[in-house]
């Protein structure tokens, strides 16, 4: 049912959303003739490797002069980068890793092999199911950036102020999954973009509402 389900909102999702992606992409593009999509290594379904889909939002080999976590005063993000990432617009192309089966709508948002690495056997039920572009720790941390930003060492920052709460919730969502969950932490995904002060979010935020 939810691969089904993942399947339908991604094929309609890149039919409706095809000009647009073809815009940004030509935009990212010819602003410094780099690759259009970054394609990290991420840890998926049962540990297995996958290479994720976003927006490039960064200059080319980033990864090369800086950690894996990333502040919104990150000097390597590029100008339409910054408005990309504003509006998680960066994450759209990853209906391309939901249609081939790496990932799902919902889920726990795939992590780099660094940090599943150091899961505990509890944590390891996260990678018992597909990674997904929208979960709990989303809603939680929409904006991860600004969190960041200021930081001296964004890696570390990451590791204390947001990883201990975002792997909390995403073993709740792995412990109470269910497509009605699905649905409303989609909802209130969308709800944190357009309104991102609206109380059924800050319910989230304050973890009041994650069942």
């Amino acid at each position: 049912m939810k691969r089904i389900f993942d399947l339908i909102l991604s094929v309609i999702g890149l039919l409706i959303l095809s000009p647009f992606l073809i815009a940004v992409g030509l935009i990212i593009k010819f602003s410094d003739y780099g690759p259009v999509f970054y394609r990290g290594e991420r840890v998926g379904l049962n540990g297995r490797l996958f290479k994720i889909f976003k927006f490039r939002t960064m200059v080319v080999d980033a990864e090369k002069i800086g950690g894996s976590s990333t502040s919104d005063d990150d000097e390597r993000i590029t100008k339409i980068g910054k408005k990309l990432r504003k509006y998680k617009l960066d994450e759209l192309p990853q209906l391309l890793n939901v249609l081939v089966g790496d990932m799902s709508i919902v889920g726990p948002r795939p992590e780099v092999k660094y940090y599943t690495d150091q899961f505990n056997e509890e944590e390891r039920l996260i990678l018992s199911v597909r990674p997904g572009i929208t979960d709990w720790a989303s809603i939680w941390n929409a904006d991860e950036g600004a969190v960041l930003a200021g930081a001296e060492d964004p890696d570390k920052a990451y590791e204390e102020l947001i990883r201990p709460t975002k792997l909390g919730l995403q073993l709740k969502y792995v412990e109470k999954k269910s497509f009605f969950v699905d649905i409303k932490i989609i909802f209130l995904t969308i709800l944190a973009i357009i309104q991102p002060e609206s109380q059924a979010v800050l319910d989230v935020r304050t973890q009041k509402d994650q069942s």
